[in-house]
């Protein structure tokens, strides 16, 4: 994809300003109550399921609100300055994911649109291979019967001789009706945060003429995508994770499959004419992004990219020491047990996945929040293959159990992971510290809460 030279004054680009040396800035909540009646600064522990937007990400849509207008089809001078901002939006993801010269940008509504919208563009005879430690996202929108689900790896060398076997043995079709193949890999797990071994695996693809869709929903805020170094062909992710939370994914890469595939929604911006006998369709991004995009979405995503890309260092630095102050503390705990595909020594993002002794799940998160003023997830994370291998719950007496996920990033300070650790030992010696009852519908609740749910409505 072309990146445009610097664009007129009023084609400027809402999210550019001097980028300090730190940490970049998110909009934080206030304090939040606890059962003992104090309230305390909010431990933001769920980045992984959404990060909380950042302060330049906000601006950056109030700059676009305040000159927004229709996109592309207007000839006003707002919808001039609207439309350039859409694609000048488009151009800093690009440059973000290190698009080639003619991938395309495609905006969605987030990874699962994006990665749906690839299923939908197949060609015929198109095989694809997942393995089953995905995310639903990337496990479930494929033909059933052209998709080939790989177990769940038990190393690095263990997911490359899977692959390597099944490609071997997926059918060629024949010199009028080749088969296609697809592997669809995932950058960083979603339950461990563990980095999946993303270039050796697409290495062994391309030897055996296969395309590579790359799932960087988790990895996208903690580590470079670049298309062309992993030689993969596309990649999805969202902007929820991207602390760009405007209801905004991305797919982007070659455009080729796009281009012949029927678009993704009929309508207005997808077409290039329409007659009384038939539709001519568009080719490009647009031909999947029909009806009024979402503007402001798309910049607030192009301003997330822009911050991370430019404060990568000194976030690698802040996660690092998060993850490893996580790791440490919760494997010195006794009675708590921490989950790994790869290993313990495997490198990962700041994502740790556990159990503790005698306390479901959903118990121990509720206490967490509840007494700690620490938000986490329980649960199986939307990677029900994965969580059932790592708690090898095929035939255990319990057949629903799940795990706690603790999932840090820049909200994130050294007293909350402090707290979390103090919070964890206290549960696994103690249990609770209050009464909670598991109410269908609702999970684990407080028997006696004295806290109301009083919350203004933002508008």
């Amino acid at each position: 994809m072309s990146i445009a030279s610097t664009p007129p004054s009023f084609h400027r680009r809402p999210w550019l300003h001097a980028v300090p040396e730190r940490l970049p800035a998110v909009v934080r909540a206030d304090l939040v109550p606890t059962l003992s009646g104090d309230h305390l600064d909010y431990a933001n522990l769920d980045h992984a399921a959404s990060t909380p937007a950042l302060e330049r990400v906000v601006r950056a849509v109030e700059n676009a609100t305040a000159t927004y207008s229709s996109v592309h089809r207007g000839t006003g001078w707002l919808s001039r300055v609207t439309s350039a901002h859409y694609e000048a939006a488009r151009e800093e993801v690009a440059r973000f994911v290190g698009a080639r010269e003619d991938d395309v940008v495609v905006f969605t509504r987030n990874t699962t649109d994006a990665v749906n919208l690839l299923a939908r563009s197949l060609p015929r005879d198109t095989d694809v291979v997942v393995f089953s430690s995905e995310h639903h996202a990337t496990l479930l929108p494929w033909r059933t019967r052209d998709t080939v689900r790989l177990p769940v790896p038990a190393t690095p060398r263990d997911a490359e001789a899977l692959l390597e076997d099944a490609l071997r043995h997926l059918p060629r079709g024949t010199a009028r009706r080749p088969r296609q193949a697809l592997v669809v890999l995932t950058s960083a797990s979603n339950v461990t945060g563990e980095l999946w071994p993303v270039e050796r695996l697409a290495g062994i693809a391309r030897r055996h003429g296969a395309r590579v869709l790359l799932d960087a929903a988790q990895s996208a805020a903690h580590r470079t995508i670049d298309l062309g170094a992993l030689d993969v062909d596309w990649v999805a992710f969202s902007g929820h994770k991207l602390h760009a939370p405007y209801g905004t994914g991305v797919l982007a890469g070659r455009r080729d499959w796009l281009d012949a595939a029927a678009p993704y929604l009929a309508g207005g911006g997808a077409t290039a004419e329409v007659t009384e006998t038939g539709t001519r369709w568009t080719t490009g991004a647009a031909r999947h992004e029909a009806g009024s995009p979402n503007v402001l979405g798309a910049v607030a995503l192009a301003a997330a990219c822009a911050t991370i890309r430019e404060h990568r260092a000194v976030i690698a630095e802040h996660e690092a020491r998060l993850s490893a102050a996580l790791l440490t503390g919760l494997r010195a705990i006794e009675g708590v047990t921490t989950y790994s595909i790869f290993g313990d020594d495997h490198d990962r993002g700041p994502v740790a996945t556990f159990t503790v002794d005698g306390l479901d799940s959903g118990l121990v998160a509720a206490a967490l929040s509840a007494e700690h003023g620490i938000g986490v997830r329980a649960g199986k994370f939307c990677a029900h293959l994965l969580v059932d291998a790592l708690l090898d719950e095929d035939d255990a007496a319990v057949p629903h159990a799940t795990a706690v996920r603790v999932s840090a990033g820049i909200a994130t300070t050294d007293e909350h992971v402090e707290r979390l650790l103090r919070a964890v030992a206290q549960l696994a010696a103690e249990g609770p510290g209050a009464e909670y009852v598991d109410l269908p519908g609702e999970g684990w609740v407080p028997v006696d809460d004295p806290r109301e749910l009083d919350v203004a409505l933002p508008w």
